[in-house]
Parts: C-alpha cells; sequence; structure tokens
C-alpha cells in the first residue's frame, strides 16, 4: 500500500477537499432542517437484513472469557431506527460501514453511507431531500461514463413498472411469480435455475439502470413488494412498496422507505430474506432481536434513506474510481 506517498496523495487531494467541502454543506444542511447527527456503534448482532450481501464476522471477548459473534454493519439502519423509537425525530449519520466480497470503481469494502429518517413524514419528503442535498455538490455537472446529469434539476420520477414498460416493453407486475413468463416478454435471456428476481435484476442491469439520471437526476420509485424487506406496502396498490432508489448517470447513488413499522410482518419478512440467503449462499444472519423489539415499543410513522457518500463525491469531482475520493483506501 503506498496510497499515502506525497505524490499519489497529491493527485487525490483536489477530490478529497472536494470530500470534505461536500460534507461539510451537507452536515450545515441538516443543521438547518433540524436533524441531529447521531453515531451508532459499528458492531452489531447483526449486520442488516440484505440476501446478496456478504458481511464481515468477529468474535467479541468479554472479560469472563465467554466468546460472541458480532458483525461489522453493512447499514446503521437498524441502530438508527432504534433511536427514532426512542425519541428522536429526526437524525443522521455519516456511517462507514463494510460489505464483503465487494470490489470495483463503484465498489470497497469499506465505504461512507450517509444515512437519514424523519419522522411523522412519507417517502416523497425524502426524495425532495434528495433533490436539495444534490444541489449542495457545488458543481453544475454530475459525471459518469461519458453522461452528465444537472445536479440542480427537478428529478424525474418513475416507478418500477413504468420504467419496465419504456425500456424492457414488459408489464412487469403482470408476470411476477413467473421468471418464464418475463423472460419471453421482455427478451431477455434465461438461465436454467433462474428466480423471477433473477430475471427482474438482469433486466434492470442491461435495459434500464444504464437509462436513467441522465440529464436530470431520476428517482425510481414503487418497486414489488417482494424487494422491500424494511418498506411498508403502498396503501391504494400493495402490490408495490414505498421504496425509491436515486440514479445519477446510470448509478445508483441511495436506496430509501416509507418504513415498515409492524414488527410481526417484519419479523416474517427478515425470517425470509435469511432463507433464500441461506438457500443461494449457505448461511444466514442472526435477526437483531432489539431491532424488533423497538418496533414492538412503537416506530413512529417514518421515512428513511441510505446515499452512498463517495459515489456521490465521484460523480461530483469526475473521478472514474471509488479509490480516487478515499483518503486511504483498505489494501
Amino acid at each position: 500500500m503506498t496510497e499515502w506517498r506525497p505524490d499519489k496523495l497529491a493527485k487525490r487531494l483536489p477530490n478529497l477537499q472536494a470530500r470534505a467541502r461536500l460534507q461539510a454543506a451537507m452536515r450545515r444542511w441538516f443543521e438547518a432542517e433540524d436533524f441531529v447527527e447521531v453515531e451508532t456503534p459499528i458492531l452489531q448482532v447483526a449486520p442488516g437484513a440484505e440476501v446478496h450481501v456478504s458481511g464481515f464476522v468477529t468474535d467479541w471477548e468479554l472479560p469472563d472469557g465467554e466468546e460472541q459473534e458480532r458483525w461489522l454493519h453493512s447499514s446503521p439502519e437498524f441502530a438508527m431506527k432504534k433511536l427514532l423509537a426512542g425519541g428522536l425525530p429526526r437524525l443522521f449519520q455519516f456511517a462507514r460501514v463494510f460489505r464483503n466480497a465487494e470490489g470495483s470503481a463503484l465498489h470497497h469494502p469499506e465505504f461512507t453511507m450517509l444515512e437519514w429518517y424523519r419522522a411523522g413524514t412519507g417517502y416523497e419528503t425524502i426524495m425532495q431531500d434528495c433533490h436539495a442535498l444534490l444541489a449542495l455538490s457545488g458543481v453544475e455537472q454530475l459525471r459518469w461514463g461519458g453522461h452528465v446529469c444537472d445536479p440542480r434539476a427537478e428529478p424525474e420520477r418513475l416507478t418500477v413498472a413504468d420504467a419496465f414498460a419504456r425500456h424492457a416493453g414488459v408489464d412487469l407486475l403482470a408476470t411476477v411469480g413467473s421468471p418464464e413468463w418475463l423472460a419471453q416478454a421482455s427478451g431477455i435471456a434465461m438461465h436454467a435455475g433462474d428466480s423471477w428476481d433473477d430475471v427482474f435484476f438482469r433486466i434492470m442491469f442491461e435495459r434500464i439502470e444504464p437509462r436513467l439520471g441522465m440529464g436530470r437526476p431520476t428517482i425510481l420509485c414503487e418497486y414489488p413488494i417482494g424487494m422491500a424487506a424494511l418498506a411498508r406496502a403502498k396503501p391504494d396498490d400493495p402490490r408495490v412498496a414505498e421504496r425509491f432508489e436515486l440514479y445519477v448517470c446510470g448509478v445508483e447513488l441511495a436506496n430509501a422507505f416509507g418504513e415498515l413499522t409492524d414488527p410481526g410482518i417484519q419479523r416474517a419478512r427478515l425470517e425470509a430474506d435469511m432463507d433464500e440467503k441461506e438457500l443461494l449462499y449457505g448461511a444466514r444472519w442472526p435477526v437483531d432481536e432489539d431491532f424488533l423489539a423497538a418496533l414492538e415499543h412503537g416506530l413512529p410513522d417514518c421515512a428513511g434513506i441510505a446515499l452512498g457518500f463517495d459515489r456521490l463525491v465521484m460523480l461530483a469531482t469526475g473521478a472514474s474510481h471509488i479509490e480516487d475520493v478515499l483518503w486511504l483506501p483498505v489494501r
């Protein structure tokens, strides 16, 4: 590892200075919005709830010699929702988070996630927050892969169903549960053993994501309910969830939910996701019982979001690799 050497650090320094300015501007914005900045433990009973994410595990050795398994969190979501249940109405965090078996121009095993929550509001307010925060980037254009996007432009709002109709020519919700139908209707190749989710994500990767966030940001919303383990169903259409993702120049920047507050439904979804994880990868994460206890106590109606801060810095500086905006990468 030589990224600390003066010549290499000097090359990254303009990006890193822009990173610091953006983080400071965001902190000022959250303060003006009456948010409180929190810090929650990195070591957790469970790293998160993602089926397709691999985690880092360690042993906590207690003074009496007992050892307990702990994980480096993949998101501070569970911990921050506990604080919502405890009475904090607006909170945010620049969290260091960890995901194993990841590495690419847009992925790093340790990265910074900006996460924030609002009690007493819906996820439409979080959409407005995204618009405001992108405008703080300090540049006229966000850039990636030869594409540009105006960070101050009003985001396009597009449902997942509309995106599939527009870019893949398929009535998505009519195909739920039938991967063969989804593949045939979209013209996407189907592989042996593919689930509906597998075909869905292949279409997303090949047909839809490359067209999102061009010229102006895209808010891709109303995901099928089976793809939102922590989000509540949309009241007027229970087939879909109050979930959206923010895209800029074809890059996913953020994932947001109108938060699920029912502890029984939440437990069932977590168990179902871990069943799928075990089936696919031969491993499952424990359920955070303290998180479910917080829901039992009473999680207020709320909405929240996780935004990849490093990716936003990349797009604001024109960096081609996530390591170009990190003070020191993992080695």
